[in-house]
C-alpha cells in the first residue's frame, strides 16, 4: 500500500496538488487541516480547553472559535503555538490512524496486525494509494503514518504573495506564519520527493504525474527525487 505524506510550507500549493491527485487519479485525500477544524468544533473538549486557556473572548458570537484572533496570538508566541499544537495534534493523529486501519481492512485481507506493521503491509489492490495532506508532517512527527513523503516547494516571495491574496494577510503577518514552520529547505532535505511549484501549473502537474509513476518499491525508500 502507498500512503503519500504530502507537505510543504504554507502557501506552496498543497491543495492544488492534492486536488489534482484526487480528481485525476481518484486517490482518497485525508487532510490534517480538516481534522484540526473538527477538533475545535463547538462543544468539543479541545475547544473547552482553549476557552479555559484564553478566555471566552476567543469564541465568536455563533459559538465557533475565532481563528483570526487565535492566529494572532499563537503565531506571535512560540510557547502558545506549542501549547495549541499539543491540544490538537493528538486528535489529528488519531483520525489518521483510524482512517489508515479502516482503509487497510477494506482493501486487503487485513487480520490482527499492529499499527506499526500496517504501513508496510502489501496488497495487490489497484486502489491502494492514499494521500495524507499534513502541513506539519515533520514538525508533528507523523512521518511514521506514511510510506513516502512529498514536499511541495515554492519561493518565499510566492508564498507571501499567495498568503496575502488567499488569507488577506499583511506581508508581515504572512512572513510570521511562514517563519513559524520548519524551513522549506529543511523539509526538502527530509523529503523522498520534491515537487517544484515555482513555475507554471502545467509544469507542476507533470511533476506530480512523474512522482506517481516513481514506484516506491523501486526508488523512493532512502533516496530523494527532485522532479523539476
Amino acid at each position: 500500500m502507498r500512503f503519500i505524506g504530502l507537505t510543504g510550507g504554507i502557501g506552496t500549493g498543497k491543495t492544488t496538488v492534492s486536488n489534482y491527485l484526487h480528481q485525476s487519479y481518484q486517490f482518497p485525500v485525508w487532510d490534517a487541516d480538516i481534522y484540526g477544524r473538527e477538533a475545535v468544533q463547538p462543544g468539543s473538549p479541545i475547544l473547552g480547553d482553549i476557552v479555559e486557556h484564553y478566555g471566552q473572548n476567543i469564541i465568536l458570537p455563533n459559538g465557533n472559535l475565532d481563528r483570526q484572533q487565535l492566529g494572532e496570538i499563537v503565531f506571535n508566541n512560540q510557547k502558545e503555538l506549542h501549547w495549541l499544537e499539543q491540544q490538537i495534534h493528538p486528535y489529528v493523529r488519531h483520525r489518521f490512524e483510524e482512517n489508515i486501519k479502516y482503509f487497510i481492512i477494506k482493501n486487503s485481507e487485513f487480520n490482527d496486525k499492529t499499527f506499526q506493521q500496517i504501513t508496510s503491509y502489501q496488497t495487490t489492490s489497484q486502489n491502494s494509494t492514499v494521500v495524507l495532506v499534513i502541513p506539519l508532517l515533520f514538525e508533528a512527527k507523523m512521518t511514521d503514518l506514511v510510506t513516502e513523503t512529498w514536499v511541495i516547494y515554492s519561493t518565499l516571495q510566492q508564498q507571501i504573495e499567495r498568503l496575502i491574496k488567499r488569507d488577506r494577510l499583511t506581508e508581515k503577518q504572512a512572513y510570521t506564519r511562514i517563519n513559524n514552520q520548519m524551513s522549506l529547505a529543511e523539509k526538502c532535505e527530509k523529503a523522498d520527493i520534491v515537487v517544484d511549484n515555482s513555475s507554471t501549473l502545467d509544469i507542476l502537474l507533470k511533476q506530480v504525474d512523474s512522482a506517481i509513476a516513481y514506484q516506491q518499491n523501486n526508488s523512493v525508500s532512502g533516496r530523494k527525487k527532485n522532479l523539476n
